[in-house]
């Protein structure tokens, strides 16, 4: 044996990963006990429907509005599955959490913050926006940190490479290629600052030609309110619609066209019928109605607007993708993670915000609202957001409560 050399299984201390500290490995074991303690009253609640089943129990007793009961039923199903998969995977990640297993607690992390987004929409559509939801909220946010950090890569490499990031991003600033995909696989590279540019600008573009839309379309001259957050001039469906465009196309900006435009159709008129859904599901909102057009489908999505889609993700992709990276670029390369840091943080309190006052309009109208005793957001959007602000500023929108499928 060379003198440099040493046993397989022997391992230098760098090889050997820092153990996590004692408040990691505290959540490590509550999240062993809550997951534990989770999956056993859901098998417990899956034995007592099967025997309710069994006694004869008619789940048309249950009380449910109207034609939404299917729906809610199924979403409700939908729930109970995610959650006890969720508290499998808490489980499983409190046992990694205490052996220390980073890569592997990283991975799972991964994982559970797309089941747990996915549990945050179903009980937001049931029962609004309560306390659980924060909870869920603060769960997705020590979900998302302790990904970052149970990341296998050494922290000195994660710092060196965002020193590097820096001097590249100088470097191709000067050369005027800041955002381009250097691997060529695609036209703009897919990181978190130009796809969030990406929404910002065509949630406004989108807006813009929604209004124009209305004005000599629907109805001549007449303006209508189109934005879908409470402030600033921002259309967030088409903001959505582009980043999922851009992730899907960005690598065939040269591809055939008529393909670019029937793909970009598909994503835009799925993505319209699900915020449709979504809207009417959550909220019992309406903001459009095709029915009785040509092939519509619910009437949350027609023909027209698949070419409407289509057309307009093909100039996107193929010719506004480089205007879009010029307009960014204007932003001082060493201002441009600071500034989209605070912008982003300023969408996120819009985005926050417009969906309490969602709620809170829905409990108003449905008649449901404690006034006396809610919560401080509630008592906020009360008496900022009422009935008549909410008309006034989403005037395409019309609710009607016995369309939501809360439970």
């Amino acid at each position: 044996m060379s003198a440099g050399a040493r046993p397989k299984h022997m391992k230098s201390q760098a090889d050997t990963p820092d153990k996590y500290p004692w408040f990691i490995r505290l959540y490590g074991i509550l999240s062993v006990v809550g997951g534990g303690v989770q999956i056993v009253a859901s098998v417990l609640a899956a034995l007592l429907i099967v025997a309710l089943l069994q006694d004869g129990f008619d789940l048309s007793q249950l009380e449910v509005k109207g034609h939404a009961s299917i729906t809610t039923i199924a979403i409700a199903a939908v729930l109970a599955i995610v959650s006890f998969a969720l508290a499998v995977m808490f489980f499983v990640l409190g046992i990694r959490l205490l052996k220390n297993k980073r890569n592997k607690a990283a991975t799972l992390c991964n994982s559970m913050i797309i089941l747990g987004a996915i549990d945050l929409l179903c009980r937001f559509m049931l029962v609004g926006m309560k306390a659980h939801i924060i909870t869920s909220l603060v769960s997705l946010f020590i979900l998302f940190a302790l990904e970052v950090y149970s990341d296998p890569s050494l922290r000195e490499e994660r710092q060196q490479k965002r020193r590097d990031q820096k001097l590249a991003d100088k470097e191709a600033k000067e050369e005027g290629t800041l955002g381009r995909d250097t691997t060529g696989k695609g036209y703009i590279s897919l990181n978190f600052f130009n796809v969030f540019w990406v929404f910002v600008i065509c949630s406004v573009l989108g807006l813009i030609l929604e209004t124009i839309w209305h004005m000599t379309v629907v109805e001549l001259g007449v303006y209508q309110n189109r934005a879908g957050l409470l402030y600033g001039p921002f259309s967030p469906i088409y903001g959505f619609g582009a980043v999922l465009m851009t992730a899907a196309l960005n690598r065939y900006y040269k591809s055939n066209p008529l393909v670019v435009f029937l793909v970009a159709g598909l994503i835009g008129s799925a993505f319209e019928y699900f915020v449709s859904w979504f809207l009417e599901t959550a909220f019992g909102i309406v903001a459009w109605d095709y029915t009785g057009t040509f092939l519509n489908i619910n009437g949350r999505t027609n023909f027209m607007f698949f070419c409407i889609w289509g057309t307009l993700g093909l100039v996107w992709v193929r010719y506004m993708l480089h205007a879009m990276l010029k307009l960014v670029n204007l932003i001082p390369w060493n201002w441009r993670y600071s500034v989209t840091t605070v912008a982003t943080a300023l969408m996120l309190i819009d985005g926050g915000l417009t969906l309490a006052a969602f709620d809170c309009w829905y409990e108003r109208e449905a008649g449901t609202m404690d006034y006396k005793d809610c919560s401080a957001i509630v008592a906020f959007c009360n008496k900022n957001y009422d009935n008549e602000f909410m008309e006034s500023r989403f005037q395409s929108m019309t609710m009607n409560t016995d369309h939501s499928s809360r439970a």
